[in-house]
Protein backbone atom coordinates (compact mmCIF):
# COMPACT_ATOMS: atom_id res chain seq x y z
CA UNK A 1 0.00 0.00 0.00
CA UNK A 2 1.38 3.59 -1.14
CA UNK A 3 1.31 6.27 1.18
CA UNK A 4 -0.85 9.02 0.79
CA UNK A 5 -3.36 6.94 -1.63
CA UNK A 6 -1.46 6.98 -4.46
CA UNK A 7 -1.27 4.66 -7.23
CA UNK A 8 2.39 3.66 -8.87
CA UNK A 9 1.73 5.34 -11.85
CA UNK A 10 1.20 8.45 -10.30
CA UNK A 11 4.61 7.80 -7.98
CA UNK A 12 6.41 7.18 -11.27
CA UNK A 13 5.09 10.15 -13.00
CA UNK A 14 5.66 12.55 -9.66
CA UNK A 15 9.37 11.22 -9.70
CA UNK A 16 9.80 12.14 -13.80
CA UNK A 17 8.81 15.87 -12.82
CA UNK A 18 10.52 15.97 -9.64
CA UNK A 19 13.81 14.59 -11.97
CA UNK A 20 13.09 17.01 -14.88
CA UNK A 21 12.97 20.38 -12.36
CA UNK A 22 16.03 18.80 -9.90
CA UNK A 23 17.88 18.89 -13.12
CA UNK A 24 17.09 21.83 -14.54
CA UNK A 25 17.57 23.18 -11.03
CA UNK A 26 20.88 22.31 -10.92
CA UNK A 27 21.72 22.81 -14.38
CA UNK A 28 20.81 26.54 -14.46
CA UNK A 29 22.75 26.59 -11.16
CA UNK A 30 25.96 25.24 -12.64
CA UNK A 31 25.96 27.39 -16.15
CA UNK A 32 25.85 30.48 -13.91
CA UNK A 33 28.34 29.67 -12.10
CA UNK A 34 30.54 28.24 -14.84
CA UNK A 35 29.67 31.32 -16.28
CA UNK A 36 30.77 33.46 -13.21
CA UNK A 37 34.29 31.61 -13.47
CA UNK A 38 35.03 31.49 -16.67
CA UNK A 39 34.61 35.37 -17.06
CA UNK A 40 37.21 35.44 -14.10
CA UNK A 41 39.43 33.28 -16.02
CA UNK A 42 39.08 35.52 -18.74
CA UNK A 43 39.74 38.35 -17.20
CA UNK A 44 42.92 36.59 -15.09
CA UNK A 45 44.49 36.20 -19.15
CA UNK A 46 43.30 39.88 -20.37
CA UNK A 47 45.72 41.68 -18.81
CA UNK A 48 49.72 41.00 -18.29
CA UNK A 49 49.69 42.41 -14.54
CA UNK A 50 47.49 39.17 -13.92
CA UNK A 51 49.39 37.36 -16.04
CA UNK A 52 52.42 38.42 -14.16
CA UNK A 53 51.10 37.97 -10.18
CA UNK A 54 52.05 35.35 -8.67
CA UNK A 55 48.38 35.66 -6.33
CA UNK A 56 46.59 35.99 -9.64
CA UNK A 57 48.13 32.72 -11.69
CA UNK A 58 47.03 30.88 -8.48
CA UNK A 59 43.73 31.84 -8.63
CA UNK A 60 43.31 31.15 -12.35
CA UNK A 61 44.44 27.51 -11.32
CA UNK A 62 41.95 27.62 -9.00
CA UNK A 63 39.16 28.49 -10.78
CA UNK A 64 40.34 26.04 -13.83
CA UNK A 65 40.23 23.36 -11.25
CA UNK A 66 37.18 24.20 -9.87
CA UNK A 67 35.51 24.77 -12.89
CA UNK A 68 36.12 21.56 -14.34
CA UNK A 69 35.26 20.20 -10.96
CA UNK A 70 31.85 21.59 -11.37
CA UNK A 71 31.25 20.54 -14.82
CA UNK A 72 32.30 16.92 -14.10
CA UNK A 73 30.38 16.67 -11.15
CA UNK A 74 26.98 17.67 -13.41
CA UNK A 75 27.22 15.54 -16.16
CA UNK A 76 27.62 12.86 -13.71
CA UNK A 77 24.48 14.17 -11.54
CA UNK A 78 22.26 14.37 -14.87
CA UNK A 79 23.52 10.85 -15.78
CA UNK A 80 22.27 9.76 -12.32
CA UNK A 81 18.83 11.35 -12.12
CA UNK A 82 17.88 10.13 -15.22
CA UNK A 83 19.44 6.77 -14.55
CA UNK A 84 21.42 6.08 -16.89
CA UNK A 85 24.08 3.28 -16.35
CA UNK A 86 27.81 3.52 -17.51
CA UNK A 87 30.29 0.66 -18.46
CA UNK A 88 33.61 0.50 -15.30
CA UNK A 89 35.93 2.57 -17.80
CA UNK A 90 34.03 4.94 -18.65
CA UNK A 91 32.77 5.77 -14.76
CA UNK A 92 35.95 5.19 -14.05
CA UNK A 93 37.59 7.92 -16.00
CA UNK A 94 34.82 10.71 -15.04
CA UNK A 95 35.24 9.74 -11.43
CA UNK A 96 39.18 9.93 -11.83
CA UNK A 97 39.06 13.67 -13.51
CA UNK A 98 36.85 14.32 -11.07
CA UNK A 99 39.17 13.20 -7.92
CA UNK A 100 41.69 14.63 -9.37
CA UNK A 101 40.14 18.20 -10.03
CA UNK A 102 38.70 17.95 -6.62
CA UNK A 103 42.28 17.23 -4.66
CA UNK A 104 43.70 20.63 -6.71
CA UNK A 105 41.38 22.68 -4.85
CA UNK A 106 43.03 22.44 -1.58
CA UNK A 107 45.89 22.60 -2.14
CA UNK A 108 46.06 25.62 -4.13
CA UNK A 109 44.05 26.89 -1.18
CA UNK A 110 47.36 26.19 1.00
CA UNK A 111 49.70 28.21 -1.67
CA UNK A 112 47.77 31.02 -1.48
CA UNK A 113 47.44 31.02 2.15
CA UNK A 114 51.55 30.77 2.47
CA UNK A 115 51.40 33.24 -0.67
CA UNK A 116 49.45 35.51 1.82
CA UNK A 117 51.82 34.64 4.75
CA UNK A 118 54.45 35.63 3.37
CA UNK A 119 53.45 38.82 1.85
CA UNK A 120 52.37 40.05 4.86
CA UNK A 121 54.98 38.59 8.03
CA UNK A 122 58.06 38.63 5.59
CA UNK A 123 56.76 41.69 3.05
CA UNK A 124 61.00 42.74 2.45
CA UNK A 125 61.29 38.92 0.90
CA UNK A 126 58.00 38.51 -0.61
CA UNK A 127 59.68 39.60 -3.87
CA UNK A 128 62.68 37.17 -4.28
CA UNK A 129 60.38 34.08 -2.72
CA UNK A 130 57.08 34.71 -4.51
CA UNK A 131 58.20 35.16 -8.13
CA UNK A 132 56.50 33.97 -11.26
CA UNK A 133 58.61 31.32 -11.51
CA UNK A 134 58.64 29.92 -8.08
CA UNK A 135 55.38 29.53 -8.30
CA UNK A 136 54.71 27.95 -11.95
CA UNK A 137 56.92 25.44 -9.89
CA UNK A 138 54.11 25.07 -7.02
CA UNK A 139 51.32 24.66 -9.33
CA UNK A 140 53.07 22.11 -11.01
CA UNK A 141 54.06 20.26 -7.87
CA UNK A 142 49.94 20.82 -6.94
CA UNK A 143 49.21 19.10 -10.48
CA UNK A 144 52.09 16.55 -10.36
CA UNK A 145 50.72 15.75 -6.87
CA UNK A 146 47.05 15.38 -7.43
CA UNK A 147 47.79 13.10 -10.44
CA UNK A 148 49.96 10.74 -8.66
CA UNK A 149 47.05 10.20 -6.46
CA UNK A 150 44.69 9.53 -8.82
CA UNK A 151 47.24 7.10 -10.70
CA UNK A 152 47.46 5.19 -7.09
CA UNK A 153 43.26 5.08 -7.33
CA UNK A 154 43.92 3.54 -10.45
CA UNK A 155 46.29 0.91 -9.51
CA UNK A 156 44.39 0.35 -7.04
CA UNK A 157 41.33 -0.06 -9.02
CA UNK A 158 42.89 -2.87 -11.42
CA UNK A 159 43.54 -4.71 -8.48
CA UNK A 160 39.42 -6.05 -8.76
CA UNK A 161 39.40 -8.61 -10.72
CA UNK A 162 37.20 -7.19 -13.74
CA UNK A 163 38.12 -10.58 -16.30
CA UNK A 164 35.79 -12.40 -14.16
CA UNK A 165 32.68 -10.19 -14.75
CA UNK A 166 29.83 -11.65 -17.02
CA UNK A 167 30.13 -7.77 -18.57
CA UNK A 168 31.71 -4.34 -17.72
CA UNK A 169 28.36 -2.91 -17.51
CA UNK A 170 28.11 -1.48 -13.77
CA UNK A 171 25.12 -2.75 -11.40
CA UNK A 172 24.31 0.53 -10.16
CA UNK A 173 24.93 4.39 -11.54
CA UNK A 174 27.92 5.76 -12.08
CA UNK A 175 29.40 7.77 -8.46
CA UNK A 176 32.22 7.67 -6.31
CA UNK A 177 31.13 5.70 -3.95
CA UNK A 178 30.15 2.71 -6.22
CA UNK A 179 33.80 2.49 -7.95
CA UNK A 180 34.93 1.39 -3.94
CA UNK A 181 35.20 -2.35 -5.38
CA UNK A 182 37.80 -3.29 -2.18
CA UNK A 183 38.39 -2.75 0.79
CA UNK A 184 41.97 -1.34 0.26
CA UNK A 185 40.43 1.58 -1.89
CA UNK A 186 38.32 2.66 0.83
CA UNK A 187 41.01 2.35 3.34
CA UNK A 188 43.56 4.38 0.87
CA UNK A 189 40.51 6.99 -0.08
CA UNK A 190 39.68 7.82 3.90
CA UNK A 191 43.47 7.97 4.96
CA UNK A 192 44.54 10.31 1.79
CA UNK A 193 41.26 12.62 2.58
CA UNK A 194 42.15 13.18 6.34
CA UNK A 195 45.90 14.03 5.46
CA UNK A 196 44.81 16.06 2.84
CA UNK A 197 42.65 18.41 5.00
CA UNK A 198 44.18 18.08 8.12
CA UNK A 199 47.37 19.41 6.50
CA UNK A 200 45.49 21.66 4.46
CA UNK A 201 43.57 23.36 7.39
CA UNK A 202 46.57 23.31 9.73
CA UNK A 203 48.46 25.63 7.49
CA UNK A 204 45.91 27.73 6.63
CA UNK A 205 44.96 28.11 10.20
CA UNK A 206 48.84 28.45 11.39
CA UNK A 207 49.04 31.47 8.53
CA UNK A 208 45.79 32.91 9.79
CA UNK A 209 47.16 33.17 12.98
CA UNK A 210 50.79 34.59 12.04
CA UNK A 211 48.73 37.16 9.78
CA UNK A 212 46.34 38.17 12.86
CA UNK A 213 49.48 38.55 15.38
CA UNK A 214 51.13 40.57 12.15
CA UNK A 215 47.89 42.91 11.94
CA UNK A 216 47.96 43.58 15.75
CA UNK A 217 51.53 44.47 15.63
CA UNK A 218 52.20 47.93 17.11
CA UNK A 219 55.31 48.11 15.34
CA UNK A 220 53.84 48.49 11.84
CA UNK A 221 52.30 51.36 10.16
CA UNK A 222 48.43 52.03 9.22
CA UNK A 223 48.97 50.60 5.75
CA UNK A 224 50.40 47.50 6.33
CA UNK A 225 47.85 46.76 9.40
CA UNK A 226 45.44 47.41 6.89
CA UNK A 227 46.58 44.77 4.35
CA UNK A 228 47.24 42.53 7.18
CA UNK A 229 43.61 42.92 7.95
CA UNK A 230 42.56 42.08 4.34
CA UNK A 231 44.94 39.02 4.48
CA UNK A 232 43.71 37.78 7.55
CA UNK A 233 39.91 38.12 6.24
CA UNK A 234 41.27 36.39 2.73
CA UNK A 235 42.51 33.61 5.27
CA UNK A 236 39.71 32.87 6.84
CA UNK A 237 37.43 32.65 3.48
CA UNK A 238 40.23 30.32 2.49
CA UNK A 239 39.08 28.53 5.43
CA UNK A 240 35.53 28.24 5.28
CA UNK A 241 35.90 27.44 1.54
CA UNK A 242 38.22 24.59 2.67
CA UNK A 243 35.81 23.53 4.63
CA UNK A 244 32.88 23.62 2.38
CA UNK A 245 34.93 21.46 0.06
CA UNK A 246 35.08 18.69 2.79
CA UNK A 247 31.49 18.81 3.01
CA UNK A 248 31.19 17.23 -0.07
CA UNK A 249 33.00 14.40 1.37
CA UNK A 250 29.90 13.57 3.69
CA UNK A 251 27.44 13.94 0.57
CA UNK A 252 26.18 10.75 0.00
CA UNK A 253 26.22 10.08 3.96
CA UNK A 254 23.75 12.81 4.25
CA UNK A 255 21.05 11.67 1.58
CA UNK A 256 21.38 8.25 2.74
CA UNK A 257 20.31 9.40 6.43
CA UNK A 258 17.73 12.04 4.71
CA UNK A 259 16.76 8.76 2.50
CA UNK A 260 15.25 7.00 5.28
CA UNK A 261 13.69 9.96 7.13
CA UNK A 262 11.69 11.69 4.47
CA UNK A 263 9.14 10.27 1.43
CA UNK A 264 10.83 10.25 -1.95
CA UNK A 265 9.81 13.60 -3.19
CA UNK A 266 10.73 15.99 -0.22
CA UNK A 267 14.06 13.77 -0.73
CA UNK A 268 14.96 15.02 -4.63
CA UNK A 269 14.10 18.26 -3.55
CA UNK A 270 16.70 18.43 -0.90
CA UNK A 271 18.87 16.40 -2.64
CA UNK A 272 19.22 19.15 -5.47
CA UNK A 273 19.63 21.93 -2.82
CA UNK A 274 22.05 19.86 -1.09
CA UNK A 275 23.76 19.09 -4.40
CA UNK A 276 24.23 23.07 -4.48
CA UNK A 277 25.53 23.45 -2.00
CA UNK A 278 27.93 20.87 -1.40
CA UNK A 279 29.32 21.21 -4.69
CA UNK A 280 28.46 24.41 -6.66
CA UNK A 281 28.86 27.33 -4.03
CA UNK A 282 32.33 26.14 -2.66
CA UNK A 283 33.60 26.31 -6.40
CA UNK A 284 32.37 29.48 -7.11
CA UNK A 285 33.79 30.94 -3.85
CA UNK A 286 37.20 31.87 -5.57
CA UNK A 287 35.49 34.54 -7.30
CA UNK A 288 33.34 36.02 -5.04
CA UNK A 289 36.54 36.27 -3.01
CA UNK A 290 38.59 37.84 -5.06
CA UNK A 291 36.26 39.35 -7.76
CA UNK A 292 34.21 41.24 -5.23
CA UNK A 293 37.22 42.03 -2.68
CA UNK A 294 39.85 42.49 -4.96
CA UNK A 295 40.13 45.96 -6.77
CA UNK A 296 41.88 45.30 -9.84
CA UNK A 297 39.85 42.53 -10.79
CA UNK A 298 36.92 44.21 -9.43
CA UNK A 299 37.21 47.17 -11.86
CA UNK A 300 38.04 44.90 -14.95
CA UNK A 301 35.29 42.63 -14.35
CA UNK A 302 32.77 45.64 -13.57
CA UNK A 303 33.61 46.61 -16.87
CA UNK A 304 33.33 43.73 -18.76
CA UNK A 305 30.04 42.93 -17.30
CA UNK A 306 28.81 46.28 -18.60
CA UNK A 307 29.79 45.95 -21.66
CA UNK A 308 28.10 42.73 -21.88
CA UNK A 309 24.96 44.08 -20.54
CA UNK A 310 25.01 46.52 -22.87
CA UNK A 311 25.38 44.02 -26.10
CA UNK A 312 22.44 42.12 -24.62
CA UNK A 313 20.65 44.89 -24.32
CA UNK A 314 21.38 46.43 -27.83
CA UNK A 315 19.55 44.10 -29.73
CA UNK A 316 16.00 44.64 -27.56
CA UNK A 317 16.63 48.74 -28.31
CA UNK A 318 16.86 47.56 -31.96
CA UNK A 319 13.89 45.48 -32.18
CA UNK A 320 11.91 47.87 -30.43
CA UNK A 321 12.70 50.92 -32.36
CA UNK A 322 11.80 48.73 -35.58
Amino acid sequence: MLRHGLTQSNVTRLGLVERVLSSSFTSVTCLVFLFINGVMMFILRSKPVFQETSRYILLFHLLLADTLQMAITQALYLLNAYRIIMTYPECGVLTMIGHLTNDISPLLLVVMSLERYVAVCHPLRHASIVTVKNTGAAVLAVWIFSLLNVLTRVLLLLKFPFDELESLQMPELCASTNMILLPVFDHYRTAYTGFLFTLAGLIIVCSYVSVMVAARSASRGQGDKESARKAQRTLLLHLVQLALILLSYIYTTVLIFLYTVTSRIIFLRMQSFMFVCFFFIPRCMGSLIYGLRDQTIRVVLTYYLCCTLKVAVAPVKAVLVS
